[in-house]
């Protein structure tokens, strides 16, 4: 490698997404892994998901040994240029509506809570009674 590292594109890399040409883009690296497609302890379609992307957090995900980082310099070809990878966004879900949606007042909904309980249990009483009386 020399002193000056070859800066990519996101696009440009991106053209390599195929088992006879495969870069991929980890920690703002580019690696040709082409080479590596069958050796991939995970398998070669692990790695050909990753393209054309920054595969930074796939990478970190599975928890790589000390000797595959060594290993990742014999494939380095260059850095990506950072402007072009997309911004992560963050997920905001969506605001869920009121559970309220009739508008009825929660003062009503309240007392319901407390009295349809109530008038059942009354119900029940009187019915025993009744049934025990007749």
């Amino acid at each position: 490698m020399g002193d000056e590292a070859k800066i990519f594109t996101l696009s440009e890399v991106s053209e390599h997404n195929h088992a006879r040409d495969c870069w991929i883009v980890i920690s703002g690296n580019v690696y040709d892994v082409t080479k590596f497609l069958e050796d991939h302890p995970g398998g070669d379609e692990v790695l050909l998901s990753s393209t054309g992307k920054d595969a930074t957090d796939d990478f970190e995900d599975v928890g790589h040994s000390e000797s595959a980082r060594e290993m990742m310099e014999q494939y380095h070809v260059g850095e990506i240029d950072p402007t072009t990878i997309p911004k992560k966004t963050k997920y905001t879900p969506p605001k869920q509506p009121q559970y309220n949606q009739d508008k009825t007042s929660e003062f009503i909904i309240k007392i319901l809570q407390f009295l349809v309980p109530l008038a059942i249990l009354g119900l029940a009483v009187g019915i025993r009674i009744y049934t025990k009386s007749g």
